[in-house]
């Protein structure tokens, strides 16, 4: 597609950052300045009653702005990249139809990655084969398996490690139902026609220290919030337990240990806020991997006006 066909095509900003690094802010001082809806990219917010650990946006800023995808299934159920991307693409129809621009917005790197590319042709989960996997698991360990995923996989085998429970059954599912190796199949995505103009922009600290710093006041201030007591509500509701996905979202992770007593709080604290730097190192990764964002220091004082300038040079002021 040539430069001129795709600015015939609608616009969509595609804000990406890591954890606390200013994203929701950013979204809103957008909004005032171009007509958007926001599209939450983010694995965890579609969680409902998992509010303080994901920071959510307040009551107040989804009502003063359209936002999409947040509070949408419960935490006992599962949700993928495939179903982001076709809740995200059918938004961002309607949203164009409305004539006003999708912003898309949040740190699920693999969420954006899954828009931008397509998706492979991988098989539906089955449960039979889970179960056996599983059973497998419990008699012999996951280590086994892993050597097992080596032998008849062994590119996917190299960059998981023994103990990625998830991701060793997935592939070995994926293997049974197909007989082919995932690593295989992911080469194969859905080809998808091009039907926006993508405009990156991604939010990247000059300096760690100060994300690493910010990661550590929002985490204490989740805590203050009643991040504790909110998973204990979520427990008493649902029928959780830690693998589900949304149990392993960083911060309930934590919390989750720490009330079946694996450490006390000071530990919980410490734990949590190692967890999200970790996640800010892993987003900041895929980042640097992501084709042609345009990147702004996510601590600049003028940070906003950087951001706003740069989508009006893109010709958004029409949508």
């Amino acid at each position: 597609m040539t430069r001129a066909q795709a600015a015939t095509l609608p616009a969509a900003i595609l804000l990406m950052g890591p954890t606390a690094g200013g994203k929701s802010a950013l979204a809103l001082a957008i909004a005032k300045r171009f007509p958007v809806e926001i599209i939450s990219v983010d694995s965890a917010q579609v969680y409902r009653g998992m509010d303080v650990g994901t920071a959510k946006p307040a009551s107040a800023e989804r009502v003063a702005v359209p936002h999409h995808l947040i509070d949408v299934i419960d935490p006992d159920r599962s949700y993928s990249a495939a179903q982001f991307r076709a809740d995200a693409t059918r938004l961002m129809r309607e949203i164009a139809a409305r004539g006003r621009v999708p912003l898309l917005a949040g740190g699920t790197m693999l969420y954006f990655k899954a828009l931008r590319e397509g998706l492979s042709h991988l098989p539906q989960a089955d449960a039979a084969v889970r179960a056996a996997i599983e059973a497998q698991a419990n008699e012999h360990g996951w280590p086994a398996l892993h050597a097992e995923l080596a032998r008849i996989d062994a590119t996917t085998a190299a960059r998981l490690k023994p103990g990625d429970v998830q991701r060793i059954q997935r592939a070995l599912e994926v293997f049974r139902i197909t007989g082919k190796p995932l690593s295989a199949l992911q080469g194969a995505r859905i080809a998808d026609a091009a039907q926006y103009r993508f405009v990156p922009v991604a939010l990247v600290p000059a300096e760690r220290a100060l994300l690493h710093r910010r990661i550590e006041a929002r985490f204490e201030a989740m805590l203050a919030a009643g991040l504790v007591e909110e998973l204990a509500a979520l427990r008493a509701k649902y029928a959780l337990d830690p693998s589900l996905p949304a149990m392993r979202c960083v911060g309930y992770r934590q919390a989750w240990e720490h009330l079946e007593g694996a450490y006390d709080r000071a530990a919980l604290r410490d734990r949590g806020v190692y967890a999200t730097r970790q996640l800010a190192k892993r987003q900041l990764t895929w980042l640097r991997a992501m084709p042609e964002p345009k990147a702004f220091d996510c601590f600049a004082p003028d940070l906003g006006a950087q951001v706003l300038r740069h989508l009006e040079e893109q010709g958004l002021l029409d949508g």
